[in-house]
C-alpha cells in the first residue's frame, strides 16, 4: 500500500514556514501590480479544452491534462499556464474595455510532466499582461514592472535576459528557406557547427547571431555591426530600441542578449525576455510579446512569475516570535499584544508548568499574568 505522505512525482505539500512566506511573496508581488494599476482576475482552475488551448494555448497541448466533464460530456483541460485564460477573459468578458487593458493574476497550474530545470508539475504563477498595445513603451513597462515585482519579494542580484523569437526567421526568410528543427535544435544547443551544418545560406549570419549574445552593450554593439535582410532588421530595431528604453527607466538593472533564444517562447511574437538571480536555480520568470488569438488577435505583452523559484531566490524572512498564553489570558491584552507583532499561541488546558508547555508548544516566550518571560 502506498504511504499516506507519498505524492505523484513532481508535486509536494509546502509546510510551514514556507507556505507562509510564499503566500506573503505573493501578497507583495500582486500589490505592485496593482499599484502599476493592474486589475486582478481569477480564471477558473478548468476549462473546456477547445477554448484552453485555442490561440496563445496551443503551444500548452502537450503539458495539458485532459479529462472529462461529467455534466457537460465534453473535454475539459487542467490549465497549464494562466496567460492564455486572461487572453481569452480581455477578448471575451472584457472585450469593451477601453485599450490597453492591464490585468494580473494569482494561482496554480498543473503540468503533464516537468524538466530537467524545474521538476514540479504543480506550479504557483503570478503574472500581468498588458493588452491591445504594441508600443516599445508596453514592452519597456513589462520588463520593469517584473523586476519590481521581484524586488519587492526580496530578490537581489536581478538580471533580465532578452531575446527575440521573431528574428532567426525573419533571417532564414531573407534568403528563402524556413527554420528546420534540426536548425532550431542547433540555435538551442549554441552549437555553432550544427548551425553552419542546417543554416543554408542563411548560416554565415546565423553563426554571427549566436556569437553575439552576451552582456548588454557588447551584444548591442554586436548586433548593431551584422547586416541583416530587411525584415529581420526592423526585428532587431525594436530589440534594441527596447533595451535602449529598459536602460534609461531602470539604469540599475543588469541586462543580458541571446538574440537566438527559443524554447519556452514559441507562443511569442516580439521581443520577450526571462529574469534571474545572481546564485539562484532556474528562471525566476519570463514573458514577452504575443497575439491574443491563433496568428491574429491583440497585440500583447506580459509576464509570468514562478512562486516556487522566486521562493528559493530570497531570503528568509524572521518569523514573528510566538508567545505562549495559558489558558484564561485577557483576551484583550492577547489582541494588543498581536498588534505589537506576537504570534500568539493560546493554551487549551491548564497546564502546571507553563514554560514547559510553551517550549513544546515552539514557543519562545509565554505570558505569567501580564508579563511576558523569555524561555531560556
Amino acid at each position: 500500500m502506498l504511504h499516506p505522505a507519498l505524492l505523484p512525482q513532481g508535486l509536494r505539500d509546502l509546510l510551514p514556514p514556507d507556505a507562509a512566506i510564499e503566500a506573503e511573496i505573493v501578497g507583495r508581488q500582486m500589490a505592485v501590480l496593482a499599484s502599476h494599476g493592474y486589475e486582478r482576475v481569477k480564471p477558473p482552475l478548468v476549462e473546456f479544452e477547445d477554448n484552453l488551448l485555442a490561440g496563445a494555448g496551443a503551444a500548452m497541448a502537450p503539458e495539458t491534462f485532459r479529462l472529462m466533464d461529467p455534466i457537460s460530456q465534453r473535454m475539459v483541460g487542467v490549465r497549464a499556464d494562466m496567460t492564455p485564460q486572461v487572453a481569452r477573459i480581455a477578448t471575451t468578458r472584457l472585450k469593451k474595455v477601453p485599450r490597453p487593458l492591464r490585468l494580473c493574476y494569482a494561482g496554480q497550474v498543473l503540468r503533464v510532466k516537468g524538466s530537467e530545470m524545474r521538476p514540479e508539475r504543480q506550479v504557483g504563477q503570478v503574472g500581468a499582461e498588458l493588452i491591445g498595445s504594441d508600443e516599445v513603451a508596453a514592452d519597456v513597462e513589462v520588463v520593469t514592472l517584473a523586476a519590481a515585482a521581484l524586488a519587492a519579494s526580496g530578490v537581489s542580484g536581478l538580471s533580465v535576459d532578452l531575446t527575440l523569437p521573431t528574428l532567426v526567421p525573419a533571417v532564414c526568410a531573407g534568403f528563402g528557406g524556413g527554420t528546420a528543427d534540426a536548425l532550431r535544435g542547433a540555435l538551442d544547443h549554441k552549437d555553432v557547427a550544427g548551425v553552419a551544418e542546417a543554416g543554408g545560406a542563411a548560416a554565415p549570419l546565423l553563426v554571427k547571431l549566436v556569437a553575439a549574445a552576451g552582456a548588454g552593450k557588447k551584444a548591442v554593439a554586436a548586433l548593431q555591426a551584422i547586416d541583416l535582410p530587411p525584415a529581420a532588421a526592423a526585428e532587431r530595431a525594436r530589440l534594441l530600441a527596447v533595451v535602449d528604453a529598459v536602460q534609461r527607466a531602470a539604469p540599475g538593472l543588469v541586462l543580458t542578449i541571446d538574440p537566438v533564444e527559443n524554447r519556452g517562447f514559441e507562443y511569442h511574437t516580439g521581443v520577450s525576455f526571462a529574469l534571474f538571480a545572481r546564485g539562484g536555480r532556474g528562471e525566476l520568470g519570463r514573458g514577452g510579446q504575443y497575439r491574443t488569438g491563433n496568428g491574429a488577435g491583440e497585440p500583447a505583452t506580459g509576464f509570468t512569475l514562478y512562486t516556487d523559484t522566486v521562493l528559493r531566490a530570497v531570503p528568509q524572512p524572521q518569523p514573528k516570535p510566538r508567545l505562549y498564553l495559558p489558558l484564561g489570558s485577557d483576551p484583550a491584552l492577547a489582541a494588543r499584544l498581536r498588534a505589537e507583532g506576537w504570534a500568539t499561541v493560546a493554551g487549551l488546558v491548564a497546564v502546571t508548568d507553563a514554560a514547559a508547555e510553551a517550549k513544546r508548544l515552539a514557543c519562545a516566550h509565554w505570558l505569567k499574568d501580564t508579563e511576558i518571560v523569555a524561555i531560556p
